[in-house]
């Protein structure tokens, strides 16, 4: 699998997820510019040989670029090696998708020192699974387990856009993306797979990262950690209708509704939205605008659309009713699609409440103007002079 996104939002700037990649990323094409031969050099002289860590062997003079006893500084160089173009972009990759969330979590520094902790535990783990190999490790991948092994624990609800087997794309929860991942390394490593990759490395990387993370964390930072509520967990897409908005106008669609499916959702949410009497608008908070409106006009707590509206009256908008001709009825804001139109009148007492000159307000159905609302099953319609249902 093969991460391109996930949907976990950070609160911060990610500037050592960055600092990382762009190391990385600069090292390697220094090494790339000395050609083949200073390649290997390089990595001879910066690579992390754990026969030379333990001791067993010395490296010739000449490509010895540490004073003796500090070969151990290897570790860290070894961490900003790469082999080849696939090599750096895999491990950047999976540091883009998943080093921000990590940081967000504990912060810069703590991150800083928690990436360099996993890569020394990683080259140690692998330096100890063979400690008379003279072949030298490079690659950040170990580093980089210790950060999945972090982001497994905290955040594995979270959904994650992979690639699958290079043929499909769709979203997966992280637990699923993580656990494939450190799945196959067990295996390999456990079933001997000598294809020049340090299993053990991502083996003990992974596992330094389960075990640090309780104490680098910031202590508000929960473990376990679902994704966004408001999504489902596990699909490549799952359409249906969504939560209208506060004035009864279609949501915004999220991030991960896919382009295929946004065009189809956008064109029911026009003629859901033209039926309750709302057209398309242009605030960049809300697709939809109410027609027959003098300005924008948004709903805010204590604002009604039908009926009189109690709260204290709101000199900046345009009133329908003066507290000077009513004092009983406070001023209220216009109405977003203006006054509901009246029925007509089948006679002379037709919309009286009893009284002589009392008009009632028409009635119309909830958020759809114009709509008589029918009785309620088992009532009898409202009479004339009648106050309440029976």
């Amino acid at each position: 699998m093969l991460p391109i996104k996930d949907n976990n939002p950070t609160t911060l700037t990610p500037w050592v997820t960055w600092g990382l990649i762009a190391v990385n990323i600069a090292v390697f094409v220094m090494t790339l510019s000395l050609g083949h031969r200073g390649m290997f050099r390089a990595n001879i002289e910066f690579g992390a040989i754990p026969a030379v860590l333990f001791g067993n062997v010395d490296l010739p003079p000449e490509l010895s670029v540490f004073p003796p006893g500090y070969a151990f500084l290897t570790i860290f160089t070894a961490m900003f090696m790469h082999g080849g173009w696939m090599h750096v972009a895999g491990n950047m990759l999976y540091l883009w998708v998943f080093g921000n969330n990590v940081e967000d979590a504990m912060g810069h520094w703590r991150f800083l020192a928690f990436y360099l902790l996993c890569g020394v535990a990683a080259a140690l783990g692998h330096a100890v699974a063979d400690t008379t190999s003279q072949i030298p490790m490079i690659g950040a991948s170990g580093a980089l387990a210790g950060v999945l092994g972090a982001y497994f624990l905290l955040f594995p609800k979270a959904r994650v856009l992979v690639w699958f087997f290079w043929v499909l794309i769709f979203y997966v929860p992280a637990v699923v993306v993580l656990g494939f991942w450190i799945g196959m390394q067990v295996i390999n490593l456990s079933t001997g797979v000598n294809d020049g990759v340090a299993w053990a490395a991502h083996v003990a990387g992974f596992a330094t990262g389960l075990l640090l993370i309780p104490f680098f964390k910031y202590r508000h930072v929960p473990l376990w950690q679902g994704g966004p509520k408001q999504q489902p967990v596990f699909g490549v897409y799952r359409p249906g209708r969504q939560r209208a908005n506060a004035d009864g106008s279609s949501p915004q669609f999220g991030f991960n509704t896919p382009p295929w499916a946004a065009a189809y959702e956008r064109e029911k949410a026009e003629r859901r939205d033209t039926r309750r009497g709302f057209k398309p608008g242009t605030s960049p908070t809300s697709q939809n605008t109410a027609p027959n409106s003098a300005e924008n006009w948004t709903w805010q707590p204590g604002s009604t659309i039908y009926g009189h509206d109690h709260s204290k009256p709101d000199a900046a908008r345009p009133t329908q009713h003066s507290t000077a001709s009513d004092p009983s009825h406070p001023a209220r804001p216009a109405r977003p699609w203006g006054e509901p139109p009246s029925p007509p009148a089948t006679g002379a007492a037709a919309n009286t409440d009893g009284k002589a000159g009392a008009t009632k307000p028409a009635r119309h159905g909830i958020g759809v103007p114009g709509v008589p609302r029918r009785p309620r099953s088992g009532l009898r319609p409202r009479r004339n002079g009648d106050d309440t249902d029976t």
